[in-house]
């Protein structure tokens, strides 16, 4: 009876001590996420969300998906690049600019007007183990469900190429094409992503960002052949953010 009992406690203490740190996580996560948008002051509605994007460097500049990014701004209409801080209708536009964007890897790195905000360290190069736990938060359909933060706990299900050859060429798109060339590892995820999630952090544990969420370019490229896409999500390693800031002089 007592090793059952001291059983039950032991269960309990894992389950509160690590629901804790889940709450921690999140609260200190939060405040580094941001909306990803363009403000059009001539237009209705003036704000649009695209996605999600997350504070690094030294609290000016925030790291997204390049193909949220807007393929050209309306000058007519006075289209400026900007990211949504804080939650709900509390939260405030503030102007930004591209400084580095790589297409390939579906990054992007703006730089934003304004006081610092808190960012997001980065973890180191290598890759994670399959199997450990992270998390990622964002805006999922963010369009429709607005700027209120949603965290997901995820597995690093396995680490896989971002393209795999097709049998049949005419199977075969022009970005896959030029990936074949020069193939990259991206994380696969067993949590879902939606397409407002691109751009969010993936981090570990300790909230260290070990990859960028990317719920639509790699799926696309990857699951070609698939007639409806498998809604599997995957991640860019933060390897390749942090080459497209030393290559853009963007400070770590």
């Amino acid at each position: 009876m007592r090793l059952f009992a001291a059983l039950l406690a032991l269960i309990f203490t894992v389950k509160t001590a690590y629901g804790h740190d889940m709450v921690s996580l999140v609260k200190k996560v939060k405040p580094s996420v941001v909306g990803i948008g363009v403000y059009t002051p001539l237009g209705q509605p003036k704000n649009e969300l695209r996605g999600t994007g997350f504070v690094i460097s030294n609290g000016q500049y925030v790291a997204t998906n390049h193909h949220v990014l807007p393929e050209l701004l309306d000058t007519e209409r006075l289209q400026e690049m900007v990211v949504f801080v804080g939650v709900g209708k509390k939260a405030k536009a503030r102007k930004a600019k591209i400084v580095a964007s790589s297409r390939y890897h579906d990054l992007a790195i703006l730089k934003v007007e304004g006081d610092k905000l808190p960012a997001m360290p980065l973890a180191e190069d290598e890759f994670y183990p399959e199997g450990s736990e992270v998390g990622f938060t964002g805006f999922p359909i963010g369009a429709i469900l607005g700027l209120f933060p949603v965290t997901h706990k995820a597995m690093l299900a396995s680490i896989t190429p971002v393209v795999i050859p097709v049998k049949d060429t005419r199977q075969m798109s022009i970005a896959m094409l030029k990936r074949l060339r020069d193939p990259y590892m991206v994380y696969q995820l067993d949590g879902t992503a939606y397409p407002g999630n691109s751009g969010s952090a993936l981090y570990d544990e300790t909230g260290k960002v070990i990859g960028v969420i990317n719920k639509v370019f790699v799926q696309s490229t990857k699951e070609a052949v698939i007639s409806n896409p498998s809604g599997i999500t995957y991640a860019i390693p933060v390897r390749h953010l942090r080459k497209l800031m030393h290559d853009n002089q963007v400070p770590e």
